[in-house]
């Protein structure tokens, strides 16, 4: 029966020299964010029919043979002509009558959302013996003071669980697995707690073991790897360990030299401000920075910045008079 021609590499997003990897990533980045269980009632249906839209191009452009008869179809290939598939076969996610043998790469696509072990062999479409769960990245954001303090946070996280149905292999019996939708992974929630120590720095990652992916055939969950990003502060900068802050002084203070009270992320402290300070000096407060996992806390910089009034009274305006008239002898 001859149906209407669809654009396989336009619907995973990519373009027809894409080689295997390319066109694996783009299928699974797809299936994720098009899973029906992942969508409202309102908008399951439309969910339904992209998923199985994104698996049907998949279905062709991962089998190298498949891909190749799909390919030669003519240079009006992208004018929506009709064609006939002739012996392409079934699409994957609607043929009653699928055999897994026939898909390849099934496995190898399981084992790279789940990760595998050693001692582990491929057989046909079955993957033998134990695989890891898939290893995830996520981002936490903290407040400077967390990352001074240390924290504990409370995470909703999105997880991916073998589907109890077709044990993770996304078909049952012959046909594709209706609960999972051939993906072979159910997805979920999770609420969990997690402790960040003190000292944990922008950029820095923190690993949580077995809060990743699900295992397969009594295999280990993956790992959880946060990634740590510091929310910008009202007061301080942070370079590395250290922290920058801002302190405003008045000309006589500059010149005559004062106290003045400070604060850091610990407490806030009292500093002297040496005579004939210049404005954009740094003061040092050594060691109120910021933590380190290993080695000395950084150092607190306090930038003076030299303030003028822009409305001053008769009588500061009389002495500023006399200042400059010295100066001018």
């Amino acid at each position: 029966m001859a149906v209407t021609f669809r654009d396989y590499y336009e619907i995973l997003g990519v373009p027809r020299d894409a080689d295997a990897k390319k066109i694996k990533a783009a299928y699974r980045k797809l299936a994720r964010k098009w899973h029906p269980d992942l969508h409202s009632e309102k908008d399951k249906e439309q969910a339904e029919e992209k998923f199985k839209e994104i698996n049907e191009a998949y279905e062709v452009l991962s089998d190298a043979e498949k891909r190749s008869k799909y390919d030669r179809l003519g240079s009006n290939w992208k004018t929506g002509d009709s064609f006939d598939p002739g012996d392409m076969g079934s699409s994957y996610y609607y043929s009653n009558d699928f055999n897994p043998e026939d898909f390849q790469g099934f496995s190898d696509f399981f084992a790279s959302i789940f990760g595998s072990r050693p001692g582990g062999r491929r057989t046909g479409s079955r993957y033998e013996g134990t695989l890891k769960g898939q290893d995830v990245e996520s981002e936490i954001a903290l407040t400077l003071e967390e990352a001074y303090h240390g924290v504990t946070k409370s995470l909703r996280l999105s997880t991916g669980s073998v589907c109890s149905e077709c044990q993770g292999r996304g078909a049952s019996g012959r046909t594709v697995c209706t609960r999972c939708g051939g993906t072979g992974s159910i997805p979920g929630q999770k609420n969990i707690d997690v402790r960040i120590p003190p000292g944990a720095a922008e950029g820095s990652t923190i690993r949580l073991k077995g809060q990743g992916g699900e295992g397969f055939g009594g295999g280990e969950r993956g790992d959880l790897y946060l990634k740590i990003r510091l929310l910008p502060h009202p007061q301080f900068t942070v370079k590395g360990q250290d922290v920058e802050s801002i302190l405003n002084i008045r000309p006589d203070q500059a010149v005559l030299g004062d106290k003045a009270a400070v604060p850091t992320l610990d407490k806030t402290v009292v500093i002297t401000i040496p005579p004939g300070t210049s404005s954009g000096q740094r003061l040092r407060l050594k060691g109120l920075g910021l933590p380190g996992r290993k080695g000395p806390k950084g150092d607190h910089f306090v930038r003076v910045n030299i303030e003028v009034k822009k409305n001053i009274t008769a009588e500061e305006k009389e002495l500023y008079q006399k200042i400059k008239e010295i100066y001018e002898k």
